[in-house]
């Protein structure tokens, strides 16, 4: 795989402080990692467990659904202008670094932290970070990375009424919800034998199809 500018620097410089480090094998595991790297996929899986200003949405499949409690309660918070919602949005991982294109052994890897930024219709919202270390095994098989969520919708589409702002919520963590209208611009940090590495730039996460650093 042809390493595009920014990461053709990140490597030279971990390469040379491989070589300063460690010599030929530091240098071998550390070329490992970054190749490894470059192979790892992301995609957003789903979207669970949706409340929006305290009513759990996630079994209704549209606004005839709500009760009449729960109505009122939602009119309550939008005239109030708040809106906080709060769910999880699991992130698969995959690392096809299985050792079959290569006829070597296959290659765990080891993420250590994902700095994320969520959008929702192509709005910023939120930023966070999953600071711990992860193993994504080369299975090929997903690894899931829960993303604790809360924002205050109103704050981010405060311009919108309360049927469209139901809506959204129903659309992205109703029974019948996805995760296409969101994405995630993130940052990806990854183990390797001199320390982290971080990825130059950003990448997006969608729901369609795993993307690569």
């Amino acid at each position: 795989m042809r390493l595009n500018k920014k990461f053709a620097g990140v490597a030279a410089t971990a390469l040379m402080m491989a070589a300063m480090l460690g010599g030929c094998k530091a240098l071998k595991d550390v070329t490992s990692a970054l190749t490894d790297l470059k192979k790892l996929q992301f995609k957003l899986e789903n979207v669970n467990s949706f409340r929006l200003a305290g009513v759990d949405v996630s079994k209704a499949s549209n606004p005839s659904s709500i009760s009449t409690m729960e109505m009122i309660s939602l009119g309550s918070a939008f005239a109030q202008k708040k809106m906080p919602v709060e769910f999880t949005l699991n992130v698969a991982a995959r690392n096809p670094n299985d050792g079959s294109a290569s006829g070597g052994r296959s290659t765990p890897l080891y993420l250590r932290k994902l700095g994320w930024t969520l959008l929702i219709d192509d709005r910023t919202t939120i930023s966070g970070v999953v600071d711990k270390r992860l193993e994504i095994p080369a299975t090929g098989q997903s690894t899931m990375i829960p993303i604790t969520v809360g924002l205050d919708l109103y704050q981010f589409f405060g311009d919108k009424g309360l049927n469209d702002m139901i809506n959204l919520a129903l659309a992205i963590g109703g029974a019948q919800g996805s995760s296409s209208r969101l994405k995630l611009t993130a940052k990806v940090s990854v183990e390797t034998p001199i320390g982290l590495v971080d990825y130059p730039g950003d990448i997006t996460i969608v729901d369609q199809q795993f993307t690569n650093p």
